[in-house]
């Protein structure tokens, strides 16, 4: 049955981006909520990857329909590999999953009949265990970090170093693993230091990563 000369439903095609899309959506949410969000908890993000990887998939599987250039391809790629949001810098742990992300969905979108299943469910198996070893196996923790103003300018002498660890870390209640001095402004008597720390150490739930995760700008 046609309708203004395209098909109502075509069974095979139908069932093919059916299976594709299963596919592809279990591999996204097995690295995105069990591997990502397990170590960062990040809500926000958790969002982000499993939408723009279905659009992803879904725009590339219906382009993959259509006869394009290989340069409007990797155009198309370069797009979305380039989305960030303009409110906040993207961390480089938050951007490799999204270039994750994006690369999984239109492998699995893109892959025609010279790609069996079984090379399919190799590569995205391989990426999956490549994360998992990377985030459980061997332990990589992630160091997260807050800039912030500090008004005990007296501290950031070098020789004052541990006292300014230890103030810091008795204003903030986080156990800070280094501090650095950004600038300071003997003005105003501020100074605009980086404190790292691990999220793990100091036994901090999503909702305080979320607090702990915005910048304060001058």
């Amino acid at each position: 049955m046609e309708i203004f000369g395209i098909d109502l439903i075509d069974v095979e095609d139908f069932m093919e981006l059916l299976i594709r899309f299963s596919f592809n959506f279990l591999i996204i949410v097995l690295i995105v909520r069990y591997l990502y969000y397990k170590t960062s908890r990040r809500k926000d993000f958790l969002f982000t990857y499993i939408l723009i990887s279905v659009v992803v998939f879904l725009i590339s599987y219906m382009l993959s329909s259509v006869k394009i250039k290989l340069g409007f391809a990797l155009g198309l790629f370069a797009v979305f590999g380039i989305l960030r949001y303009r409110t906040i810098q993207l961390p480089i742990k938050e951007m490799t999953y999204l270039f994750i992300v994006i690369g999984i969905s239109m492998i699995n979108a893109l892959a025609n009949k010279k790609v069996s299943y079984a090379e399919l469910i190799f590569t995205n198996f391989v990426i999956i265990g490549i994360i998992y070893l990377l985030e459980r196996v061997w332990l990589l923790r992630h160091e997260s970090s807050k800039r912030i103003r500090y008004d005990n300018i007296e501290l950031i002498q070098p020789e004052r170093y541990p006292e300014l660890k230890a103030d810091l870390e008795k204003r903030t209640g986080l156990k800070i693993n280094r501090v650095e001095v950004e600038d300071y402004n003997f003005l105003t008597d501020s100074a605009r230091v980086y404190i790292y720390y691990y999220e793990k150490d100091n036994q901090i739930d999503h909702d305080a990563r979320d607090y702990y995760s915005s910048d304060y700008d001058d």
